[in-house]
């Protein structure tokens, strides 16, 4: 269907991430029981492979899901948060802020793990935990999608994320908990990105000038593109 392709078109970035996963779900669901452990854990971001490779596990983890079965449920996550904020920021704005996120989000939250082993709250066989998944670039699409919707739909929907995350952060936070805390914050942060930052920029009218009446003062000389999104 025409719209479906459009829609597709429109967030290329969200639905390549989703046929990737599609794909590593299939491994995973057909590969035996051993193969599949040695697939997620080769395949973690935990502070073993960070330290063995640390680039290769930072990427690749986020391609992964540790269960296959709850492939259609990240399709509508990815629907619903990614590809509304690809479309309304563009690819490359979407793209830095989850992807940014993911990398944070899974340094800091093995950082607090490594932390926890040394100070012998955790068993040193932590740095092999399975830390593969896509929930952190959901987080921070989650956040950045906030500044989309108008009030007082806003606030609603902001009160909901705050809930969903907030109340494993304050029931006994694992290290996935503060990765989604973490991931969020970034996706608030990332604001200054978004078109509705640029067009909140002052306008003449806004100051009470007329630019087109006889006593306006003349405005400063400004590329005309510069208003497009940044």
């Amino acid at each position: 269907m025409a719209w479906v392709r459009d829609w597709v078109r429109s967030s290329p970035g969200t639905h390549i991430w989703l046929l990737v996963i599609g794909i590593t779900s299939l491994v995973i669901a057909s590969a035996s029981e051993g193969l599949g452990q040695f697939l997620v854990h080769r395949t973690s971001s935990n502070i073993h492979q960070l330290n063995e490779h640390p680039l290769p596990s930072l990427l690749i983890s986020g391609f992964w899901i540790e269960r296959p079965s709850s492939f259609l449920l990240y399709v509508v996550m990815f629907e619903l948060l990614h590809a509304n904020v690809e479309r309304w920021t563009g690819t490359t704005r979407w793209l830095l802020t989850v992807g940014g996120a993911h990398i944070a989000a899974t340094l800091a939250s093995q950082e607090l793990v490594l932390l926890a082993i040394e100070g012998h709250r955790l068993p040193r066989s932590m740095t092999h935990v399975v830390d593969i998944g896509v929930s952190y670039g959901l987080a921070a699409a989650a956040g950045l999608l906030t500044y989309r919707l108008r009030p007082p739909w806003r606030y609603g929907y902001l009160a909901g994320v705050l809930i969903f995350f907030g109340i494993p952060l304050l029931t006994g936070a694992t290290f996935t908990d503060f990765g989604h805390a973490i991931a969020l914050t970034m996706g608030f942060a990332a604001w200054p990105l978004t078109p509705a930052a640029a067009e909140g920029l002052p306008t003449p009218e806004e100051h009470g000038r007329d630019p087109a009446g006889p006593a306006a003062e003349p405005p400063p000389e400004r590329d005309p593109e510069s208003r497009q999104e940044r």
